[in-house]
């Protein structure tokens, strides 16, 4: 039945677009970051904190203007509040994402562990995901695409949580310096959190899957 109302349904050209804009700016901005821990140029680096925050305000002005359109449209691809829900958390992603790289900036961290290396290209490889997914609900032909992202990032979030997690129990027992300390723990903590983000737009993604396939 579903299949069916699809065929006959309009084709959506103003919600579809905007979610592909914001897929690919979040792909944008966890690269940014990623250059963020992975440079030892510091110019390189302070030129990463100001793409990075040019890209969450780009993120934000699409956000807006996927609540706008919410806002003004009776009819849309799939359900209102699993638009809400998948847009919010595309969002709360990158707003960690800044979040970690302003830190980094403000405390004047230089030194990036492995594992923080690491969350940023889980998060990297997530968003990368994410994309392809939403690039798939132009038409839900290939499902299994979908599903295989969704099961990959419920993966990804896991093995970012044990990353996190003993990551901070080594800093408790190797580091000396307190506040070196708390920079380093916050920085993790942030991480850990757009990965959970991720997470949350996967589930969305997952229900959305369920109920229009």
């Amino acid at each position: 039945m579903n299949s069916v109302f699809n065929f006959f349904s309009p084709k959506d050209k103003k919600f579809q677009p905007l979610f592909e804009q914001d897929a690919k700016n979040l792909v944008k901005i966890s690269q940014s970051l990623l250059l963020t821990v992975t440079t030892e140029d510091t110019e390189q680096r302070i030129a990463q904190f100001r793409e990075t925050e040019k890209l969450e305000q780009t993120g934000d002005d699409i956000t807006h203007s996927i609540f706008l359109e919410l806002s003004k449209n009776f009819i849309t691809p799939f359900d209102r509040e699993d638009i809400h829900a998948l847009v919010s958390a595309l969002d709360d992603v990158a707003d960690y994402i800044y979040a970690t790289s302003l830190n980094i900036e403000l405390y004047k961290v230089t030194v990036f562990s492995q594992e923080i290396v690491h969350l940023a290209k889980l998060i990297t490889e997530m968003s990368k995901d994410l994309e392809l997914a939403i690039m798939e609900l132009r038409n839900f032909k290939n499902t299994n695409i979908i599903a295989d992202v969704c099961s990959r990032i419920n993966k990804g979030e896991s093995q970012a949580d044990f990353l996190c997690n003993t990551a901070i129990a080594r800093l408790f027992i190797s580091e000396t310096d307190a506040i070196e300390l708390i920079k380093q723990k916050e920085i993790l903590q942030t991480l850990e959190m757009a990965t959970d983000k991720c997470d949350d737009a996967a589930n969305v993604l997952e229900a959305i899957l369920i109920k229009n396939a």
